[in-house]
């Protein structure tokens, strides 16, 4: 397990020279035999050190309880949540990255401009609706926008991302960013050519063979 705990420090330090990050903002996490280990609150990522990190429990019945000196991040829950509900996710990274931010800010989804939207797993980013962090509110309106997808803005808040591994959802986090900038910088000139449903479909079917299967 201190191995895994080191591997979530080196992860969440990253977060910042990715441009995902600054201060104590978003939160990491990785699942850890029937519970899952993630970054304590309030804590700056390059002061943590393996004790820091403690574990909860995936378990709804031991709501918020974890072990270890270190209280969890405020947005334990929804972490939780998407562990609880999808067996296939194992790692849940949440940040306040600037392009990220701007669009949850204006609430939008992020619409098919580029066919990469499709690796969160359909033809568009939604933006789940806004509701207080750290509460069952915002886990609720974050478990519907990631319904079927890897990725979504949080209202007035972030990005949250989903992967199989740390590295696989610090990978969707840089993407997720790196679209909502271009989506940005195309609206600055003008409305973005969308792709259609059949070229979305298209993109899906490419992707379920893409790369190292």
């Amino acid at each position: 397990m201190s191995e895994l705990r080191d591997k979530l420090i080196a992860a969440a330090r990253a977060m910042r020279p990715a441009g995902l990050n600054r201060g104590t903002a978003g939160n990491l996490s990785v699942r850890c035999g029937d519970g899952f280990l993630i970054t304590p609150t309030g804590m700056p990522y390059d002061a943590l050190e393996a004790d820091d990190i403690p574990l909860m429990a995936i378990d709804d019945s031991a709501d918020g309880s974890f072990s270890g000196h270190r209280k969890p991040s405020s947005e334990w829950r929804f972490h939780r949540d998407l562990y609880a509900s999808r067996p296939e996710v194992g790692a849940v990274l949440h940040a306040h990255s600037p392009f990220a931010v701007t669009l949850a800010c204006l609430r939008r989804a992020i619409p098919p401009f580029h066919y990469m939207i499709a690796r969160f797993g359909g033809d568009t980013v939604r933006c789940a609706d806004y509701a207080l962090f750290g509460t069952p509110a915002l886990s609720a309106a974050a478990l519907a926008a990631m319904a079927g997808r890897r990725g979504c803005l949080l209202a007035n808040h972030g990005l949250l991302v989903a992967g199989r591994d740390l590295d696989e959802a610090f990978a969707l986090a840089v993407e997720l960013e790196e679209l909502c900038e271009q989506y940005w910088r195309a609206c600055q000139l003008g409305e973005p050519v969308l792709l259609d449903a059949v070229d979305m479909a298209a993109v899906m079917d490419k992707f379920s063979t893409y790369g190292q299967q």
